[in-house]
């Protein structure tokens, strides 16, 4: 039988693969890899390590996106780099469980020179006058182990209309410092012209959150 040369050359990587699956797969189910720090643990897919309590959101390891139509043709990506709030969680009565968080307006960015002093400025979001954008929960509806839906009232350059986030966790855990983690993913939809938003913004706006929580003392 005739084996091809490159079928030779990609074994010794093909083997490197198989030998890091194990470890791949681990992390992938929430079992930290080997050489962690002492004192730090990964995160699980599983809301049971959620335990009830007060956190707050850890803006190093946030993120607040808007994925806006660039009239038609693709989609503009901008993020909010300044980020707060505060999760009151009881995982044994999520219903119960609030949200209210910050977004500062002014921290967005942009990968177009000087755009994101403009969209701060008083053509788009108008953030001297409006500094900080909130969403305060006002229902969590569970629809399974990991994921469910928060409906809130977003204010945004003085508006305020209701929103719902279609939540999933992403991971919960002890954490590192002696502060359980909860992380999860957000998605929800915004009509521009609900907010004062220009007549050239018509299709809706997605607002992606990627965010940790770490629970307070």
């Amino acid at each position: 039988m005739k084996v091809a040369t490159s079928s030779i050359a990609y074994a010794p990587l093909l083997g490197l693969v198989l030998a890091l699956l194990p470890t791949v797969g681990a992390s992938a189910q929430g079992v930290c890899p080997p050489g962690m720090p002492a004192g730090v643990f990964c995160g699980e897919r599983n809301i049971a390590h959620a335990t009830a309590g007060t956190y707050a959101v850890d803006g190093d390891h946030s993120a607040v996106l808007a994925r806006v139509s660039h009239i038609g043709y693709s989609y503009s990506v901008f993020r909010f780099d300044r980020v707060s709030g505060t999760l009151k969680w009881d995982p044994a009565a999520v219903a119960k469980s609030t949200l209210s968080v910050k977004v500062e307006t002014g921290s967005i960015t942009s990968n177009v020179k000087g755009f994101a002093e403009q969209l701060a400025g008083e053509q788009f979001l108008k953030s001297a006058a409006f500094p900080e954008a909130t969403f305060v929960s006002t229902a969590f509806r569970p629809s399974d182990a990991t994921r469910g839906k928060v409906d809130g009232l977003l204010t945004l350059m003085g508006k305020t209309n209701p929103v719902t986030f279609d939540v999933e966790l992403v991971g919960a855990g002890k954490g590192f410092s002696g502060q359980p983690r909860i992380g999860i993913q957000a998605r929800a939809t915004i009509k521009p012209q609900d907010y004062g938003m220009m007549p050239m913004f018509v299709d809706p706006i997605e607002i992606v959150v990627d965010t940790e929580f770490a629970r307070q003392p």
